[in-house]
């Protein structure tokens, strides 16, 4: 029997007819031409340690045609999805989003005009006949609730990672979930399929609970969707496929082989360098001044990138909230949709960072700005391309992205460094002016290491004066009731600032931040049992709030970073913060 590879799999397989038939289908579903492909993965199934390949069942399944398979839910349902939204048949947008169709959507439509539903319980009653409706999740626990937290942390993390885990080989035909060829976990509450940045945080905690085989399956599903799609998704949702979110992928792959990580990168190559040419996608021929999708011209050699969305419509999951803040915008209606969208891409939905007064929604302008923390994972993933190259003994490829880097490095220093201030900003190409906020993405060059000792140092003046507070640092200083501002802090950024304050001589205000914020997070979940998606810092001890759904719980991000610290800070616990504490190794 023959061997061939696909993204990250080698099948045994019998017939070489059949290996082709694999590759060109694998091709085509790249290019959005397969539903087969695109829709009904391999099922993998170990016979006698033979890995054989079954095609899954997929009866009536082009009744819809090839494009149906990539469609969003808005684009299939059209009447009927802006009926169901704007007239509030759930209480959170994304459950219609999220629904199985029982039959094809264009059966469901000819009902739907044929019997038009007027009211709100015809409408109902038409949604619960033709759809298998996810059970609406409920908000956490009020933390005056009677406590449950019996459990040590450390066991009710490592207890939780089998409830978040989810296995979807195949999905329902016309689902809005897109399939994965491996286990992956889940953030939890709504969020019920893979999300892109929050799996790398969560995989900290996975490696430092001994899940190495889930890390592992996420990488190659990371990997796989990078192949498939060209890019990974913001989520795992078709209705996610026209945008990305901040690119941790080179990071996830480093926590393959911590010890020689660009052994990871070599081996992971062709997925990194094409996700970065989706991310560069564009750079060639642009004038100084101008943009296109993710890339910015800011002079004649100097290109930077900004977050994106290839829609500007509403977002599904969010289409009744997208629409009324339409309303109090009047004549910028497809660019706010646009900026909307490019800030749930940067994942800081929403936030005074994207906003041009500061402090109202209304005045997102995410694509006119260059954002500090996505040019800093731009830069550190050129260096494990670089890495990855140069593992390879490709000396060309290694000249290309150090070069790329180098170039990187320098812009991000001339326009997005305020030697004044001591402190990073984004940077508003549209005006050729600093944005005036500061926000925990200040810390991202910290990460990356592309600050120099001097920057690191006024970085951390600035985070002690005015990032920290009681329970870790703040997302912004600005309190707007967005939830990526004052007072929320999120585990993301406790562990970028952390390991980025370690890694440039700064152990002391790290120490302090992680000590703070595991010791608020211990607060809360001895009150209520639970770990939140992100919480109230200034007032040490709360749950978070703010933003455009309920608070929470699960919660990947946090389960992975609070794990990964109590592993590094052992002797941490509620109230314990008067010492500032040096990390285990």
């Amino acid at each position: 029997m023959s061997a061939i590879a696909l993204p990250t799999y080698k099948i045994k397989i019998g017939s070489l007819k059949l290996a082709v038939g694999i590759k060109r289908w694998s091709k085509n579903v790249r290019h959005h031409r397969c539903p087969i492909m695109s829709r009904h993965l391999f099922k993998l199934r170990d016979v006698s340690g033979t890995l054989l390949v079954v095609l899954s069942s997929i009866a009536g399944a082009h009744a819809q045609g090839t494009a149906a398979y990539l469609q969003s839910p808005q684009v299939q349902f059209k009447d009927l999805f802006s009926q169901v939204q704007s007239l509030r048949a759930f209480a959170d947008s994304k459950t219609f989003a999220d629904a199985i169709p029982n039959v094809p959507p264009n059966e469901i439509m000819a009902l739907y005009d044929a019997q038009g539903p007027k009211s709100l319980i015809e409408l109902k009653h038409f949604v619960d006949a033709h759809f298998t409706v996810p059970q609406e999740t409920t908000p956490v626990l009020s933390l005056t609730a009677t406590a449950n937290a019996a459990a040590p942390l450390v066991t009710h993390i490592d207890i939780l990672w089998d409830s978040l885990t989810r296995r979807t080989l195949s999905v329902p035909p016309y689902s809005s979930l897109l399939p994965l060829p491996e286990p992956y976990v889940v953030p939890g509450g709504r969020f019920r399929e893979l999300y892109y940045w929050d799996s790398y945080f969560t995989m900290l905690g996975l490696a430092t609970s001994g899940r190495q085989d889930l890390v592992e399956s996420m990488v190659r599903n990371f990997a796989y969707l990078i192949d498939t799609y060209g890019h990974v998704p913001n989520g795992t949702r078709t209705y996610y496929l026209s945008r990305s979110q901040p690119p941790f992928f080179f990071l996830m792959v480093g926590l393959l082989d911590a010890k020689d990580p660009a052994r990871a990168y070599a081996q992971y190559l062709p997925q990194l360098r094409r996700e970065y040419e989706f991310w560069m996608q564009g750079e060639d021929g642009l004038h100084r001044g101008s943009a296109h999708r993710r890339v910015v011209a800011l002079s004649k050699n100097t290109v930077l990138n900004r977050y994106w969305d290839d829609n500007a419509s509403p977002r599904d999951e969010s289409y009744r909230e997208d629409f009324d803040l339409a309303r109090t915008a009047r004549g910028r209606t497809s660019k706010l949709f646009r900026d909307i969208r490019a800030a749930a891409e940067s994942g800081w939905d929403f936030s005074s960072r994207w906003f041009a007064d500061g402090h109202t929604r209304a005045t997102l302008i995410t694509t006119e700005i260059v954002p500090v923390d996505l040019n800093s994972l731009l830069y550190g993933m050129e260096q494990s391309i670089r890495a990855g190259c140069e593992r390879q003994g490709d000396q060309q490829c290694v000249n290309e992205f150090s070069r790329r880097a180098t170039l990187r490095h320098a812009a991000i220093d001339h326009y997005l460094w305020d030697a004044k201030e001591g402190t990073y900003r984004d940077y508003r190409w549209t005006h050729a002016s600093k944005m005036p906020g500061i926000s925990a993405a200040s810390l991202y060059p910290l990460f990356v290491g592309l600050a120099t000792d001097v920057q690191a140092a006024a970085v951390a003046k600035v985070t002690r004066g005015e990032l920290l507070k009681m329970g870790g640092i703040v997302a912004t200083t600005i309190t707007t009731g967005q939830q990526w501002d004052s007072p929320n802090g999120w585990a993301p950024l406790q562990w970028i600032a952390i390991e980025g304050l370690r890694r440039s001589g700064q152990p002391s205000l790290a120490a302090t931040i992680a000590c703070r914020w595991m010791s608020a997070v211990i607060a809360v979940y001895q009150q209520s049992g639970k770990l939140v998606e992100k919480y109230d810092v200034v007032t040490a001890g709360q749950s978070g709030g703010g933003g455009e759904y309920p608070l929470q719980d699960g919660f990947g991000w946090t389960n992975g970073v609070v794990r990964k610290l109590m592993a590094m800070y052992p002797e941490t616990t509620a109230g314990s913060c008067a010492l500032e504490q040096r990390p285990m190794r």
